[in-house]
């Protein structure tokens, strides 16, 4: 690839598929395309996944970053929490008989159900419309991720494996929480649909799981050895429960 007349990075088909490709390059990209197939097919499955992501969240993809969700406001600030058509609608989650399911302790207070499902839903939606830039650390860098994650928030973050849900690792990054730092993970589907697990230090016990719906997104949060875990994904509530049920059976398994 050093001869840029007849080859294509893989930053400037990222580029051409975003319609931020300089304009002289276009006609030596296409020419890139028609001589090389595989590429071209990826090129239409990052435009499928933008489709997708873009018909599902430009309502919100715009709108501006959530000051809990700056960098630079790591402090707890007091929070509301609006009830109505267009807010969340919380309901306990009814344990199913599966020991994942069940509390471990007391549960905890609705305030900060409400709080950490608030912040996970906001960082799911900020961050899931991303095409090029959803994650700081890519999911190939899996270790170096959970290390950096783990130094940097003080529990041990674990990135589960959830390819038998049909997920693949999209990779993570850092975000302010209710009490510190909190860390993001990202995972995606082959048709574009990706789930993701905020999780937090918190000062309650250990709760049972519950689920919170906003709009088209459905979120399920507990907590556990004083972290709080939030597995946001679609609306499809048997999906995402499905889903967290396997992110709990990872965490308690690898003790975290």
């Amino acid at each position: 690839m050093n001869d840029r007349k007849t080859s294509v990075t893989e930053d400037e088909l990222h580029a051409y598929v975003d319609g931020e490709l300089p304009a002289e390059r276009r006609a030596d990209v296409e020419a890139w395309l028609a001589a090389n197939p595989e590429d071209a097919e990826r090129v239409q499955s990052w435009r499928a996944m933008a489709e997708l992501l873009h018909a599902r969240y430009d309502a919100v993809a715009h709108e501006p970053v959530p000051a809990r969700l700056e960098l630079e406001r790591l402090e707890r600030r007091p929070r509301r929490w609006f009830f109505g058509a267009a807010a969340a609608t919380l309901v306990a989650f009814v344990a199913g008989g599966t020991a994942g399911w069940i509390a471990h302790g007391a549960a905890k207070s609705p305030s900060t159900f409400q709080s950490f499902t608030e912040d996970a839903l906001d960082a799911h939606r900020l961050y899931v419309v991303e095409v090029r830039h959803p994650v700081e650390v890519p999911g190939n860098e899996r270790d170096h991720l959970q290390a950096w994650l783990t130094k940097r928030c003080g529990w041990t973050v674990f990135a589960p494996n959830l390819e038998a849900s049909g997920l693949k690792l999209v990779g993570g990054r850092l975000l302010p929480g209710p009490n510190g730092p909190a860390s993001f993970l990202m995972y995606e589907s082959p048709s574009g649909e990706r789930f993701t697990i905020y999780t937090a230090k918190t000062e309650s016990g250990a709760t049972q799981m519950r689920y919170a719906k906003a709009d088209r997104d459905g979120a399920v949060f507990w907590a556990d050895g004083g972290v709080g875990y939030v597995v946001t994904g679609g609306g499809d509530r048997d999906r995402l429960t499905k889903v967290a049920q396997a992110v709990y059976d990872q965490t308690e398994k690898n003790g975290t």
